[in-house]
């Protein structure tokens, strides 16, 4: 009897990230990202709120698509003073295909990446509780004792 054996697979590099002002973005991107940010925070999360919202169209927004053209992972990026005294990144989500990917991290990393040419200085972020381990990880620090944001369970965090 042969024992059966994990094979490790080589993983996927990731998808190349775009980041783009609002204005910037084509109707098929608006589409796609706003097709995810619906699908994990509206329906996965069943919380009924206005995803799309008028902070929008002052951020940059950094996404990457499959081949298909399908977000597989965003955010936006909310320069320093719109939202927050810091620049903020907020609408965090990842399709439910890439996650335990390395897509979540990678979409951070990026995103702090882009936040220093964007707006430099500290960052604010509005995290799901249960994510902030996750958050810490990257050098988040909470700033706040948790709170219910559309009934789910947040704290605030910083990364100096």
């Amino acid at each position: 009897m042969q024992a059966d054996h994990a094979t490790t697979q080589p993983a996927a590099p990731m998808p190349h990230f775009v980041c783009k002002p609002f204005a910037q973005l084509t109707v098929h991107e608006l589409q796609a990202i706003h097709i995810l940010r619906q699908q994990v925070f509206v329906v996965e999360q069943n919380c009924a709120y206005q995803d799309a919202d008028a902070l929008d169209t002052q951020c940059w927004h950094l996404f990457a698509l499959d081949d298909e053209g399908h977000a597989l992972a965003t955010c936006r990026l909310i320069p320093a003073g719109l939202h927050y005294v810091e620049a903020a990144i907020g609408r965090v989500a990842n399709a439910a295909g890439v996650r335990g990917s390395g897509m979540g991290r990678a979409l951070m990393q990026e995103a702090l990446r882009q936040l220093v040419r964007l707006s430099p200085g500290p960052v604010r972020i509005s995290a799901q509780q249960y994510l902030q381990r996750f958050y810490e990880s990257l050098g988040f620090v909470a700033t706040s004792a948790p709170y219910l944001e559309d009934d789910i369970p947040h704290l605030e965090m910083l990364k100096k």
